[in-house]
């Protein structure tokens, strides 16, 4: 039964991507199983989140697991002067799994070379978030039918956004068009830049955001302006509002076109998008819970055909 961490997204392939893919399916249609009776898994969040750790726990309980950790490091022998690594072997000594999330980027590499139990990285301050890029991949594939040749809109946040930088790795297999919508401030980074041209993928850089840019648009992937990244706040205050997506702007769109969010939303998205077809931010969240239950299997050994062939469904 292989083991596996969940660390990056670059280190997947297009045939695992699929594959976890298809593992969500079968958690979407049945979530309530005993795939992970007697198993424990640990959720270590050294930094906030509401979405990740409460899908993380519930993926974890509706899979039979039970789910120890925390989600105030001020709580942690941390504030004591434990190490990560101290941390990280102590909590391998009681569960089966760790899913953590770090302000340090890089930290979930760091833990996977020293646990002896499999790693899920949670996000790692602004460099990765490889379990939100699965369950975006997952909103991705349902909604258009496929992850191929699809024209992709990341607005806002490009340079501290660990989801868009995440998500334009796991694209790379699928010939996508990317545009990279954001302010001179938040512009995409260069090594991002780079790695599209490593691996030929198109992309264009916008810094307007309007009815006829988005027109052409199958996915337009709002993000949040990170106050928290910021160490200048009055550079914050001069970005934090400046693409605001509004129900007006949606006249000329796509009819599959959908708009997705890792969430929270601050002010990026107006109210009265939330009615509107091409809205899917809420559902998208949803499918967090079915990603994280494919992550979690896949961790820990479990396979596909095990899935299928389950008869622990509740």
């Amino acid at each position: 039964m292989d083991k596996h961490n969940f660390v990056n997204i670059e280190s997947l392939s297009r045939e695992k991507i699929m594959y976890l893919i298809e593992m969500a399916q079968e958690f979407e249609k049945h979530p309530n199983r005993e795939l992970l009776k007697g198993k424990v898994v640990a959720t270590l969040f050294f930094e906030p989140s509401t979405r990740t750790r409460l899908s993380f726990e519930t993926a974890a309980n509706r899979l039979g697991a039970r789910v120890i950790g925390f989600a105030d490091p001020k709580i942690t022998s941390g504030t004591k002067g434990e190490t990560l690594k101290d941390t990280i072997l102590m909590v391998s000594n009681y569960a089966d799994a760790i899913a953590m999330r770090h302000y340090i980027e890089g930290a979930a590499q760091y833990a996977s070379e020293v646990a002896p139990i499999p790693i899920i990285n949670a996000g790692d301050g602004a460099h990765q978030h490889p379990s939100q890029c699965m369950l975006d991949l997952y909103s991705i594939y349902k909604t258009q039918g496929t992850l191929e040749n699809l024209n992709i809109y990341l607005v806002g946040d490009l340079k501290y956004g660990r989801t868009v930088h995440s998500l334009i790795m796991a694209m790379r297999h699928f010939n996508p068009t990317f545009h990279f919508v954001a302010p001179k401030e938040l512009a995409m980074p260069k090594e991002y830049k780079l790695f599209c041209d490593e691996h030929n993928i198109k992309y264009q850089e916008h810094t307007a955001f309007n009815e006829k840019v988005i027109a052409d648009a199958d996915i337009i992937y709002m993000t949040r302006v990170q106050k928290e990244r910021f160490s200048d706040l009055m550079e914050f205050e001069r970005v934090k509002n400046v693409y605001i997506l509004r129900a007006s702007m949606l006249d000329k769109a796509k009819p599959n076109m959908r708009i997705l969010h890792p969430l929270p939303r601050v002010n990026e998205i107006a109210y009265d998008v939330d009615e509107d077809p091409h809205a899917y931010y809420i559902q998208q969240a949803r499918n967090g819970l079915y990603a994280r239950q494919a992550i979690f299997c896949y961790c820990l050994g479990i396979t596909l055909d095990e899935i299928r062939k389950d008869t622990t469904i509740l």
